[in-house]
């Protein structure tokens, strides 16, 4: 196959050539594109050179791997690249970078939305699917891939080995005929201030308080799920799994903080937004060091004015909130009372605390036309 342009708004896809292998060289420097490929590293001219007159002169011949660089139309600067991976049977797998300075500009995704186009129509490859995958943690991949209508699959441990360590990876498709648009909310974390406590989203540096707040005994005692003992490890992948949530719509999370900064002094949560209808389940719990000092009560009336504001206002828009309580957990009652909750139900036998103990679950809930106090 012979190279050829893909031409889009304020967008030009043309084949990398050998004018091209210093600019290379230059962006492949940046630790960000060191840090998510597998270039290698140090990255010399050398390297570039191969790339262009051997990887992508032998790619487009094969048909196997379709490179472009990304460019400005006006002077054709290299911005990044994208390429297609042919798998064969209808797939190929799409990868791409960008320079620096074209970052938070949708440059990424205009290209992938372009070569999408290219992939699935019938002058083009006539694909069936598209594949996308990304180390775990690449969170801008993955929002140009999720901003082009790619769904997640999930995520493979372990499966891809960068400069000799394994790291896992996510995995998402993208099906011919399938809108080009997100297919999930992707949720944002907004700062709450409120007078003695911030609601933030979480730091890599909380994972120590984290951790503290989990091995804690009254912690331990009504949350019987939590891993006994609670590792630093374990709170780093909690830390992770925060944002996962907001990526796929589920929910979102926030550390609460002392206003003048430091460490989260609790988790605040709202959960199950895709499966309660306009509403969601508050959760939280708070460090031991700061119990007593009114840290839930504000933080829940953060959470519950976010999740009931207008969207239009940086607002969730629900209708409706529910939290629960275990029998006996009378500091979690007085926080969910003070809070403007009603109950409305028990669930016999609906919790299962530490030592097995199994105890009912009571359950409030407040409606957005509920007055607040």
């Amino acid at each position: 196959m012979q190279p050829f342009e893909l031409r889009g708004e304020r967008l030009l896809l043309a084949v990398p050539v050998a004018a091209d292998i210093d600019r290379i060289t230059e962006l492949c420097q940046d630790p960000e594109i060191q840090r998510w490929t597998t270039l290698p590293s140090p990255y010399t001219h050398d390297h570039a050179k191969g790339f262009v007159e051997d990887v992508v002169r032998t790619g487009w011949e094969t048909e196997k791997n379709l490179t472009w660089a990304i460019r400005s139309p006006e002077d054709r600067l290299v911005l990044g690249m994208i390429g297609l991976h042919v798998e064969g049977d209808g797939a190929a797998e799409v990868g791409f970078w960008l320079a620096p300075e074209a970052r938070g500009s949708r440059l990424a995704s205009r290209a992938v939305r372009l070569v999408a186009e290219y992939a699935f129509a019938d002058i083009g490859l006539g694909l069936t699917h598209l594949h996308w995958r990304a180390s775990v943690g690449n969170w801008p991949s993955r929002r140009v891939a999720w901003s082009c209508g790619f769904r997640v699959e999930g995520k493979i441990r372990g499966g891809v080995a960068r400069r000799g360590i394994r790291e896992d990876i996510w995995v998402a498709t993208l099906a011919a005929g399938e809108p080009m648009r997100p297919a999930s909310p992707w949720l944002d974390i907004p700062t709450l201030p409120g007078s003695g406590v911030v609601l933030r989203r979480f730091a890599a540096s909380d994972a120590d308080a984290v951790a503290e707040a989990c091995n804690d005994p009254v912690t331990q005692h009504w949350l019987g799920g939590l891993p006994s003992p609670y590792t630093k490890e374990i709170a780093r992948a909690y830390i992770r799994d925060r944002e996962e949530e907001a990526a796929a719509g589920r929910g979102v999370h926030w550390a609460a903080a002392l206003p003048e900064g430091g460490p989260a002094i609790g988790a605040f949560s709202l959960m199950g937004l895709l499966s309660h209808d306009g509403g969601a389940e508050i959760g939280y719990w708070v460090h031991p060091a700061a119990r007593g000092r009114g840290v839930a009560t504000e933080a829940v009336g953060l959470m519950v004015r976010h999740a009931f504001g207008p969207v239009s206002s940086g607002g969730l828009g629900l209708r409706r909130l529910v939290i629960a309580h275990v029998t006996g957990n009378d500091a979690s009652r007085k926080v969910i009372e003070r809070a403007g909750f009603r109950p409305y139900g028990v669930e016999r036998a609906g919790e299962r605390i530490r030592g097995g103990v199994v105890l009912d679950l009571l359950w409030y809930d407040l409606l957005s036309d509920d007055p607040l106090p």
